[in-house]
């Protein structure tokens, strides 16, 4: 069995100490390293190589989560960030989004939330907590007026958008669609392009808040 390498990033030990035996209560999970600051996970990245980083946003110190993560992708560590929020900011989601995360999940989600986030991002995917979907779905979260919409996308790139919103690999998307795994990378990069994002996350933001899936989709993959 393929281990999953998680680091964490919080300056609360309760925190930290929770998630760790939560964590490796499974098997295919494995806490390698912990960390109280931004700063400290810069330096202790390489030597932990984590494949997941659970990362506070509002961690202490001279960075804050956003930076962080935008750091780690800028000196191309490979772990895909999953940022950890107390509450709901649409500002600090859509910057960390923005900056590179994969993942973006309350603390106070179900322990299987967590769980399905950090096996999701680790299998390459991207993972937004099913609450904050819903609250964009909804209309009471506004990430902002972005003059692109899903509009502008063919009806096939609404389908492929529409799936990675659902949380499919790209695998998944072509066995779905019947279409070839690069056609599925090529619509990917099209539909990105068209909505100016940098990332599928962002891409999924807009998607759920343009009423691209419906709350009823959500919840049957729930």
């Amino acid at each position: 069995m393929a281990v999953i390498r998680v680091a964490l990033v919080d300056d609360h030990r309760v925190v930290t100490t929770s998630l760790k035996a939560y964590l490796e209560s499974f098997p295919d999970l494995r806490v390698v390293g912990i960390a109280t600051s931004g700063e400290e996970l810069l330096e202790r990245v390489d030597d932990w190589a984590p494949d997941v980083v659970l990362q506070d946003l509002l961690i202490p110190g001279g960075i804050d989560g956003i930076e962080t993560t935008r750091r780690l992708v800028t000196r191309g560590v490979t772990a895909r960030v999953i940022a950890l929020t107390a509450s709901i900011d649409v500002a600090r989601m859509m910057g960390v989004l923005r900056a590179g995360a994969a993942g973006y999940v309350r603390k106070d989600a179900d322990p299987e939330t967590l769980l399905a986030a950090v096996r999701a991002v680790a299998a390459g995917r991207t993972y937004i907590d099913p609450t904050v979907s819903r609250h964009l779905v909804s209309g009471r979260l506004k990430p902002g007026n972005e003059h692109a919409t899903t509009g502008d996308l063919t009806p096939r790139e609404q389908d492929v958008l529409r799936h990675l919103v659902l949380g499919r690999s790209n695998r998944e998307i072509a066995a779905e669609l019947d279409i070839g795994d690069e056609t599925v990378k090529t619509h990917v990069a099209r539909v990105l392009a068209k909505l100016r994002v940098e990332n599928r996350a962002q891409a999924i933001v807009q998607a759920l808040k343009q009423g691209l899936v419906t709350i009823d989709e959500l919840d049957a993959e729930s």
